[in-house]
């Protein structure tokens, strides 16, 4: 990753005029975690433009982080004053605070900036050409034998990233990996286990083959992996939201699961993948469940890393016209129709 943050040359152009829309995409059956399930994705798309050009962005207010569609909608609602006053990507890091909201404006700018100047995305942003990559596939926390019907399906991907975090999850893991017995395994929590009962759900993962868990413990109740021998390497997803989360992670973590939505956007991201090098953490670049404009620019910020995870537009019924490319395990760079 070239730079911690990529300030390309302003192009001279009259502010931009935003439009702000709610869409709705129905999931195919239903995605579950250990805080719930959900059967649409519900995301904001912010459009800048400028008269010549537009650019857009697509972001998931996430509850969890205390976000609200109606929230998001007015924190971007608030910006309008200051786009008519030239509000930049530059300006909009310090304007407004990491988050969801962000990163629909951040991401818009650099679309806009992409289009404004006639070059792709990646010279935009001061990076090598981007290629495609091998993305996760969720399984999503069900019964045990649903989730091994589920794996089975997708036995030939891969990479698949298994949903865990409830009562029985020695009994899940097991059923996945003896359905998709050549797939790499990784495993997300979503903050459900205890110190009670973590090394029991670390020795089954380490038996099923599992080589990353991410985010076993809640955050700021996650003393307990700075103490333990960790059979399996530990990310960071709740606990890492942007820059400032790294000193906590010292001694709890070995990876980090970077999203657009928790980091504010493509140059914040960019920011901490650096950081997150120069600390030597492996690199997760990850998604909530969103149509391809929201995994437009982490394919971008994923060319680095170990770890991708950007299966959003396939848990959908459908997607946006002018999608990303997937082939099987692959998914390829957006097309500028798309994003940037």
């Amino acid at each position: 990753m070239a730079g911690a943050v990529c300030f390309p040359d302003v192009i001279v152009s009259r502010p931009a005029t935003l439009t702000l829309a709610v869409e709705r995409w129905p999931i195919a059956g239903s995605f579950g975690i250990s805080r719930g399930s959900k059967t649409e994705a519900v995301v904001v798309v912010a459009e800048l433009d400028d008269g010549n050009v537009r650019g857009r962005g697509e972001c998931v207010p996430y509850a969890r982080y205390g976000e609200s569609v109606d929230g998001v909608m007015a924190q971007i609602n608030a910006m309008r004053p200051k786009l008519a006053s030239g509000l930049d990507r530059r300006t909009l890091q310090m304007a407004m605070p990491a988050g969801a909201a962000r990163n629909a404006l951040d991401c818009a700018f650099w679309d806009l900036e992409a289009k404004r100047s006639s070059r792709p995305i990646h010279d935009v942003a001061g990076l090598p050409a981007p290629h495609e990559l091998t993305t996760a596939y969720t399984i999503s926390l069900d019964a045990p034998d649903a989730m091994a019907k589920g794996a089975k399906g997708v036995a030939s991907r891969a990479l698949l990233k298994v949903k865990l975090g409830a009562e029985g999850d020695a009994a899940r893991i097991a059923a996945v990996r003896a359905a998709a017995p050549g797939s790499t395994l990784i495993v997300d929590v979503n903050e459900g286990w205890n110190d009670d009962n973590l090394a029991a759900n670390f020795a089954a993962c380490a038996e099923a083959g599992v080589v990353l868990i991410e985010q076993p413990l809640p955050e700021g109740k996650d003393q307990a992996l700075g103490q333990m021998k960790r059979p399996i390497p530990v990310c960071a997803d709740e606990s890492f939201h942007d820059r400032a989360s790294f000193p906590a992670l010292t001694g709890k973590y070995d990876a980090v699961n970077i999203k657009l939505d928790k980091a504010g956007g493509l140059t914040e991201a960019m920011a901490m993948m650096v950081e997150a090098q120069q600390r030597n953490l492996t690199m997760m670049v990850g998604c909530m469940v969103a149509t391809s404009l929201a995994m437009a620019p982490a394919v971008l910020l994923a060319q680095n890393a170990r770890f991708v995870d950007l299966d959003g537009p396939l848990l959908l019924s459908k997607d946006r016209p002018d999608g990303l490319r997937y082939a099987g395990s692959l998914v390829y760079p957006p097309v500028p129709a798309l994003w940037g």
